[in-house]
Formats: C-alpha cells, structure tokens, sequence
C-alpha cells in the first residue's frame, strides 16, 4: 500500500470558504487525498480541511466547498 495522504492544491487555499452541506464558514487550510482503505481494498478519497472562526478545523468532502 502507497502513503497514508498526499496534498492537493486547491484555487480555494487560505481563502474564506462555505460547508455546503452544514453552511459553516472558515479559511480552507488544506485538501487532501486521503487513504480510507479498509479490509485490505485501496479506496481514496479528498477531503477539505476548514478552520472555522473558532480555531478549530473540520472536514468535508471537497465538492461541498464552495467560496464564502
């Protein structure tokens, strides 16, 4: 099996971006393909990584971000 996660680059990087889904806001810090895999089968997926105006960073899958 590859490495666990690789980075993404993003148009949306360090700039303020919309959950779709949750309609939370913050500053998109990162995409990443991320390594899901289970059972032995390879199954990646990308994930964007927001930190909200609390500090603190959530996920969400990179076609629910949108610009702010």
């Amino acid at each position: 099996m590859s490495e666990q996660y690789e980075y993404v680059p993003h148009r949306l990087l360090r700039r303020r971006v919309r959950d779709i889904p949750s309609g939370a806001e913050g500053e998109l810090m990162a995409v990443i393909n991320e390594n899901v895999s289970d059972n032995g089968i390879e199954h990646w997926t990308e994930l964007a990584y927001i930190r909200g105006s609390n500090g603190r960073e959530f996920t969400t899958a990179v076609a629910n971000v949108e610009p702010a």
